[in-house]
């Protein structure tokens, strides 16, 4: 019998996901991207099927070793042959922002007008052209991470001087025309298979920028969520959220991105300009940890159409049909 390999590296987000294997029966192992290793000249491991859930935000927990080396151990996995659910071409997209947005721009999708940097010399002139305020954003972030806002040229040169801007892990960062959200909201659209799954509006301030929806802790009518897929140390920071379907031509952009990116499990999110009304998607994220208490938001639970799709996979795998329990 095939087993699932779950590579993760934080330790409260997963927790219904391994929920819902148990209850099927399904057998899995875990293991953390933070503290491995493998040999070039290895063979084949043991499983069947990889389930790539290294966060990028791993750098805030002492987990920095954990981002290139899974991209080098995905690598390793599929020239041995081994499913990997969110693989090599997901996780490179996944660890850039900048390529997330030149696969934009070759899709034809619209995104906030953008420059990348590898220099705090070159900021002043990549914002050039730009309307203000901007945002210089590390190009490997996670939960809002590394995204500073700057309302004058003068409030950067001065940042600049005070050496307070970081590029993060990779040096490299996107200097990005910040778009006020009309509504006051956001979009993040779920997928699965290459195709959505549901939507949800998350209510900000527009000052914040950590966004993940596993760590949104009130629905629009104020009423607190079962915090069951929320990571523990996820800030109250007043964020709300709302089951909403968008349109079937954001959903055909969203499903074109995914598949493209290589994205198996993922989440997309979009913003309306306020001052022109565009939609602009911004975010291609391969780790999707799905809102909290999803029944009473959403009206079912996404981790079980997950495991669905897990299943799916290692029958392909197997090329037979394995039957679990599902009680």
């Amino acid at each position: 019998m095939s087993s699932i390999s779950v590579s993760y590296e934080q330790p409260d987000w997963f927790k219904p996901l391994f929920a819902e294997l148990e209850k099927r029966g399904i057998p899995f192992e875990t293991t953390n991207p933070t503290k491995n290793y493998f040999a070039i000249d290895g063979g084949k491991p043991d499983f069947d099927l990889f389930f790539n859930r290294m966060s990028p935000s791993a750098y805030l927990r002492d987990g920095v070793q954990g981002t290139f080396y899974t991209l080098n151990y995905l690598r390793f996995l599929e020239d041995h042959g081994v499913r990997v659910i969110n693989g090599y071409k997901a996780f490179t997209y996944e660890t850039s922002k900048a390529l997330q947005l030149l696969l934009l721009e070759k899709l034809g999708i619209s995104y906030p007008k953008s420059r990348v940097v590898n220099h705090t010399s070159q900021i002043e002139k990549a914002a050039e052209g730009l309307r203000f305020p901007i945002v210089i954003k590390a190009n490997i972030g996670g939960s809002g991470a590394g995204i500073e806002k700057f309302d004058s040229i003068e409030e950067v040169r001065l940042a600049i001087a005070k050496n307070r801007i970081d590029f993060g892990i990779d040096h490299t960062a996107l200097v990005q025309e910040f778009i006020p959200a009309r509504g006051g909201y956001i979009t993040r659209v779920e997928t699965l298979g290459g195709k959505y799954l549901y939507g949800i509006r998350v209510y900000t301030s527009g000052e914040s920028f950590n966004l993940c929806p596993a760590d949104i802790c009130q629905t629009t009518t104020g009423q607190d969520l079962v915090r069951n897929a929320c990571a523990l140390d996820a800030p109250k920071n007043g964020l709300k959220v709302e089951a909403f379907t968008p349109s079937k031509e954001i959903i055909d952009n969203i499903e074109k991105i995914v598949q493209e990116s290589g994205v198996d499990v993922g989440g997309i999110e979009y913003i309306i300009d306020d001052r022109d009304g565009r939609v602009l998607y911004y975010d291609v994220n391969a780790l999707s940890n799905f809102v909290a208490d999803a029944i009473n938001v959403i009206g079912f639970n996404p981790h079980e159409r997950l495991v669905d799709f897990l299943e799916e996979q290692l029958e392909k795998v197997n090329g037979t049909q394995t039957t679990y329990s599902k009680v």
